[in-house]
């Protein structure tokens, strides 16, 4: 007992996974038991199963990890609800047990593994095909050995709770939570690491700001909750129009911006300003225009009320990413959407003459 008690205390300090600290464990119970198989379950009594997490087998008598059984049909089970953690003769005292059975268990022991706050969470298990008598130290050491792992299952558990809790403050820190799009965080971010790998890629790069016009008449008229629908529709509808390479976000109140890869640059002679003349640069520009204009065109249902929306302004631009920094990309897209909204005006207010 003071060697396995010496290798436990070395093996303990050393678990890194649930896996470093059992198997070692499993293997000090097979010698202090002498039983063929020793085993950690998990239980689910919610969906009524156990599983075989880890397993160490020593002789004919095997017990399988991964598998599934029916918790109802299990020698845990019964142990624990008998209070008999050690059984000797299984098939006369559980008799109905079609798993045992399957398996020719003879001896079996078992102590529950428990959360801090007494749920079963799993259990530690021995078996043998034979006989086999179970002293009371070596019970002793399998509730110790039930307890230690309960601890790192638990530790294990909080980690990953903490984990996922950082994953969904990231993404709430990233996100705008109106539409679910990316929020203006988001896309500088993106943008940048954009620009800078179109500078190492020699390529180009795609930026549009997308302005909807007349949206405070909308939000005025029929109520913020409206506006919030509005926005959320267009949202999805631009979405839609993107292509899987790019990020559409929302900056704020009625602005939205895309950004994305553009063509291609090299072998190709272009302007040495930021903003690119390149015949199939333009026209990847214009194309993405278009089809975000298009997607914000049409009849909005919003809670018993029908818009019709005759688009977005929308501008976009295809930049040299060459000293081209996330706010100069913007403010270059920003300046080619109000080119697009003063002629969008302008075609507004020019009455057609009338030929007499």
């Amino acid at each position: 007992m003071e060697a396995l008690i010496a290798q436990l205390s070395t093996t303990v300090p050393k678990a890194r996974s649930l896996e470093q600290l059992t198997r070692p464990l499993l293997d000090m119970l097979g010698t202090a038991t002498g039983l063929e198989s020793t085993y950690l379950t998990t239980v689910d009594e919610q969906a009524a199963q156990q599983r075989i997490v880890l397993a160490r087998n020593a002789g004919s008598l095997q017990i399988r990890e991964g598998l599934v059984v029916d918790w109802q049909d299990t020698l845990c089970r019964r142990a624990l609800e008998e209070d008999q953690p050690v059984t000797l003769d299984v098939p006369q005292r559980w008799p109905d047990s079609a798993a045992a059975r399957r398996l020719g268990i003879r001896t079996f022991v078992s102590t529950p593994v428990r959360s801090e706050d007494g749920a079963l969470i799993g259990t530690l298990c021995g078996a043998s095909a034979q006989v086999h008598p179970v002293g009371s130290n070596a019970v002793a050491l399998m509730s110790l050995f039930a307890a230690l792992v309960g601890q790192f299952i638990q530790r294990e558990r909080l980690v990953e709770e903490l984990r996922r809790a950082n994953e969904q403050l990231a993404t709430f820190a990233l996100t705008d939570s109106l539409t679910g799009l990316p929020n203006r965080r988001a896309l500088f971010d993106e943008l940048q690491r954009l620009i800078q790998r179109a500078s190492r890629d020699g390529s180009s790069v795609l930026v549009g700001c997308i302005d909807l016009d007349g949206f405070k008449t909308i939000n005025d008229r029929l109520g913020h909750q409206r506006g919030d629908q509005f926005l959320r529709e267009v949202a999805q509808r631009l979405s839609l129009e993107m292509r899987g390479s790019d990020m559409l976000a929302r900056m704020g109140g009625d602005e939205f911006v895309v950004v994305g890869p553009g063509l291609d640059l090299r072998g190709r002679t272009a302007a040495s300003g930021a903003v690119i003349d390149h015949p199939e640069a333009l026209q990847a520009a214009a194309t993405l225009q278009q089809r975000a204009t298009l997607a914000t065109v049409g009849h909005f249902e919003l809670d018993g009320e029908t818009v019709q929306y005759a688009g977005a302004s929308v501008g976009v631009v295809a930049l040299n990413p060459v000293g081209l920094t996330a706010e100069e990309a913007l403010h270059r897209a920003d300046a080619r959407m109000y080119e697009v909204k003063r002629a969008r005006q302008q075609q507004r207010l020019t009455v057609p003459e009338t030929t007499h």
